[in-house]
């Protein structure tokens, strides 16, 4: 399940609120469990509405390349990484929650009570990555 999904075309008539313009994303899943099916259908879904043509997703199954896992100090999956732009971030979880993956991509700014912490039990985890 190692792809790569690319997505370039005219600019939206409201640009995504993107530092640089363009997202660099890395989505780690082992094989096609229905998590990781879930996960990069929920990422492709909030890419085209939220920042269509400017992204790029590479698919790195761990069952496959599980060294891979090392790079970007992987320890669950699904996991998403924001690599570009910089800092890059991690999002865990199949991404369904789509205001908590909008905030972790810097989408969108953190509003009131709906990014209290998940009921447990929930899947859906932001982290920032450490930088040092």
């Amino acid at each position: 399940m190692n792809q790569t999904a690319s997505k370039s075309r005219k600019a939206p008539a409201n640009p995504p609120i993107a530092k640089d313009g363009f997202f660099e994303l890395r989505l780690y899943v082992a094989g096609q469990n229905a998590k990781s099916i879930t996960a990069l259908s929920n990422l492709k879904s909030i890419c085209e509405e939220h920042m269509p043509g400017n992204y790029h997703i590479e698919v790195i199954d761990l069952v496959q390349n599980p060294a891979l896992a090392d790079g970007d100090q992987i320890f669950a999956v699904p996991t998403l990484v924001r690599k570009l732009p910089e800092p890059m971030r991690k999002i865990i979880g199949d991404l369904s929650n789509t205001e908590r993956v909008l905030v972790g991509l810097d989408l969108r700014t953190v509003r009131g009570p709906q990014l209290s912490p998940p009921l447990p039990g929930g899947v859906d985890n932001l982290m920032q990555a450490s930088t040092g």
